[in-house]
């Protein structure tokens, strides 16, 4: 059986994985879903100095706290970026780095870096305005999900109900990077796009680089941008394939 870690991307912790996280136990896997530092139950540990370097640690001291070995380290969204500077630091203890709707960005280059100049203007007004000038709020989740019909009113009462503002500094934070997570074997697990979307911007665009060679696997899980909300019993499938 597999050991696996749950990273939950913006405004979520632990609770986002529930669905998964118990599909993936009914098939006898050890399964530790997190909530980062800031977020979920944790939402009282928010501060403005809460930054990447923080969450990054969280998933440190669990997989060393825990005394944990051949992990299926599991990013989404913005967790993408936390595991792979945790599986950087810790890479004999992971197995293999699983990415969902994600990817690991380069050295140098934060979360922000990655929105268009557009979208960091919209975000850096958000902050400012509506979270105290140093958290993120949380999405319409409504309008989101609105032309999504594997969305449910659960799912966006859940979402609604329970998401937190993301600490900024998380966001904005470049990542630092040795090299040493290239190594291991990863999983594109793509929601938002195509196989042949990642192919071709591995080929001409720098930032992407990274989810190119033998080393990776990809499967197609078409949903909007969380699919542990909208396809959790697909999503659990294929961790599980990835894991035996």
């Amino acid at each position: 059986m597999t050991t696996y870690v749950l990273v939950p991307g913006f405004w979520l912790g632990a609770w986002a994985w529930r669905p998964v996280a118990e599909a993936l136990r009914e098939r006898g896997h050890t399964v530790y879903p997190v909530s980062l530092t800031g977020m979920a139950e944790r939402a009282d540990e928010a501060r403005p100095e809460t930054t990447l370097e923080t969450h990054i640690d969280d998933v440190v001291r669990l997989l060393t706290s825990e005394d944990l070995h051949d992990v299926v380290l599991v990013g989404h969204s913005y967790g993408g970026l936390v595991v792979t500077a945790a599986a950087d630091r810790l890479s004999g203890r992971i197995s293999q780095l699983v990415y969902v709707d994600t990817g690991p960005l380069p050295d140098g280059m934060s979360q922000n870096d990655f929105n268009p100049p557009e979208q960091q203007a919209a975000n850096a007004d958000l902050v400012a305005h509506s979270g105290d000038g140093w958290k993120l709020p949380p999405p319409p989740w409504d309008v989101l999900a609105a032309d999504v019909p594997d969305v449910d009113d659960a799912a966006i009462e859940a979402l609604t109900t329970h998401s937190v503002p993301q600490p900024w500094a998380t966001a904005t934070q470049p990542v630092r990077l040795t090299g040493a997570w290239e190594k291991l074997p990863s999983v594109g697990i793509l929601c938002s796009f195509t196989i042949e979307n990642v192919r071709e911007l591995a080929a001409v665009v720098p930032t992407f680089r990274h989810m190119a060679g033998d080393n990776w696997r990809y499967f197609e899980l078409p949903t909007w941008h969380w699919p542990m909300f909208s396809r959790p019993a697909e999503l659990a499938e294929i961790l599980d394939g990835v894991g035996s």
